[in-house]
């Protein structure tokens, strides 16, 4: 680990005056932030210590959740608010890591944690993320636990959030703070794409903090659900996953969301694909319509082609535990 200087902040402003230094990452549990560091692969300049601001809040207010960015993931999983009206995100959130990595682990540290694959995380193997320009060794090497989806020549890494993929499905919107303001975006739009830089994984500036998470809440959002698949029962990654809520009028679909995580180099939704299901039954011919175009852009290897059968069989298991069609 190299040498950094440590702050703790008393207070949202002075966090966001130390954040507006350069290279410099905030600190909250810190479950991956100190993990890359130790393994030489993240190296602040300076550490912010935020955990005793005041940003863990858990309410229901207005017809919206607010999860604050500091509230942990066993907090919000636990919150009898959110099981019952917003219960694929406590799904999403018990699915991850491990029973002590979620006491210690933010809402804002999850949706910012490092996309990230062994390659990445290992200074014997050249990495597009780590080190722009040296290349992608998952392209024709071991990849297949890598993504099928949103990928680019430069690089394979899946997006590791289970929590993200919930949100997705909700329509949740993130609120970032800095010296120059608030701004809030749609968790659909946090997420940017590998292409050319993978190194750039959010649209996340400088300076910027995640204060709080609001998700509206509605009938879609109750009978939310995830599913997750994975090669054992706990502290593994998705091979695939999937938050779905289905409503449904006169046996038909009226409202749909479908989000798949494990699959792609960004949590994955795609509302053309959901458009496709409203006014149809829940038959096993139009899931599979559904799947199809959902699955259209997956670029698979040899080896990660199999993710998208799991892929079609975690989505219909999913609408049919989330639909009353």
């Amino acid at each position: 680990m190299r040498p950094f200087e440590f702050q703790r902040a008393s207070s949202l402003a002075e966090a966001l005056d130390l954040l507006a230094r350069p290279n410099a990452r905030a600190l909250a549990g810190g479950t991956t932030l100190i993990d890359l560091m130790k393994l030489g692969v993240e190296a602040p300049a300076t550490v912010i210590d935020i955990g005793g601001l005041p940003l863990d809040e858990v309410t229901l207010a207005d017809g919206r959740l607010r999860l604050g960015g500091l509230a942990s993931n066993s907090k919000v999983a636990r919150d009898a608010i959110v099981r019952a009206q917003f219960p694929v995100i406590s799904e999403a959130i018990l699915a991850g890591a491990s029973g002590q990595i979620r006491n210690a682990a933010s809402m804002g540290g999850n949706l910012l944690q490092r996309t990230r694959c062994a390659f990445f995380r290992s200074h014997d193997w050249p990495c597009n993320k780590r080190a722009p320009g040296t290349g992608c060794p998952a392209r024709d090497g071991a990849n297949a636990h890598h993504a099928v989806l949103g990928t680019s020549d430069h690089c394979l890494a899946v997006h590791p959030s289970d929590l993200a993929v919930a949100l997705l499905a909700l329509d949740a919107v993130v609120a970032l703070q800095s010296n120059a303001g608030m701004r809030r975006i749609p968790l659909a739009s946090l997420y940017r794409l590998p292409g050319s830089t993978p190194d750039i994984e959010t649209v996340v500036a400088a300076g910027e903090l995640i204060t709080h998470i609001d998700v509206p809440q509605t009938e879609l959002a109750a009978r939310s659900g995830y599913l997750k698949l994975r090669g054992r029962a706990s502290y593994e990654f998705a091979s695939a996953s999937v938050a779905a809520a289905v409503r449904c009028e006169d046996g038909r679909v009226a409202e749909i969301a479908v989000a798949l995580g494990g699959l792609g180099t960004v949590p994955w939704r795609d509302r053309s694909a959901e458009a496709l299901l409203i006014g149809e039954s829940l038959t096993d011919a139009a899931i599979d319509r559904f799947c199809t175009a959902l699955l259209a852009p997956a670029r698979p290897t040899e080896a990660n082609a199999y993710k998208l059968d799991l892929a079609r069989g975690a989505v219909r298991r999913a609408l049919m535990r989330s639909a009353s069609c």
